[in-house]
């Protein structure tokens, strides 16, 4: 980085911003296999979440790519920085008092650990991994968009769970069976979880 660049700061500090919002700004980050549930229940979260007046934002895997991350395939280098690029500016929401939920396969325990050190260079609070454990049968009979069928027939390279590895978190705040419980209970478990440990205002 050129050394003429500096950080501006603002004129409020963040326990400041955090009080006048009534909010602690945070990230959670769920991982998993693709179609384990990683989207449904982040969207269903987030309407809990804003329901409760409680702010907060997605940065989904599949959108992410339609602008900020265009530029990158699914080698293990490009989906690296995908996950650098979500670190950071998942960091500067949660620095601005939201809730931000990444739902990202983020297969490699590395990459996910690099945005946990990310946010902890900030002193931001990080909740990774929410595992959203899916077993593969289960994941290709769901596989809305095909693309394990598209996988095992070669039409897709360094697929997830078939030609590219998952690496589960070795140590997640929770682990989720997304094939025995439904969107709401899910939903539930996480919010529970973050009431129980005062990350959120209770409802």
């Amino acid at each position: 980085m050129p050394t003429h660049i500096t950080f501006h700061p603002s004129h409020l500090s963040r326990e400041d911003r955090f009080s006048l919002l009534n909010n602690t700004g945070l990230t959670i980050w769920l991982t998993g296999l693709s179609a384990s549930g990683k989207s449904t229940i982040a969207v269903a979260l987030e309407s809990t979440l804003l329901h409760s007046h409680i702010p907060s934002y997605r940065l989904d895997g599949d959108n992410i790519r339609f602008g900020l991350n265009s530029d990158l395939g699914f080698s293990e280098h490009d989906r690296e920085e995908n996950i650098r690029r979500i670190g950071h500016v998942s960091r500067l929401m949660a620095d601005s008092g939201q809730i931000v939920l990444t739902s990202f396969i983020s297969p490699y325990e590395k990459d996910r650990q690099l945005a946990r050190n990310i946010h902890a260079e900030w002193g931001l609070k990080f909740v990774e991994a929410i595992f959203l454990h899916a077993p593969l049968e289960i994941v290709e009979q769901r596989d809305p968009k095909g693309l394990y069928q598209k996988a095992r027939a070669g039409e897709i390279k360094d697929f997830t769970g078939i030609t590219a590895p998952y690496e589960p978190p070795s140590n997640p705040e929770i682990t989720i069976k997304t094939g025995e419980k439904n969107v709401e209970e899910c939903v539930r478990i996480i919010i529970t979880y973050l009431e129980t440990k005062g990350l959120i205002r209770s409802s």
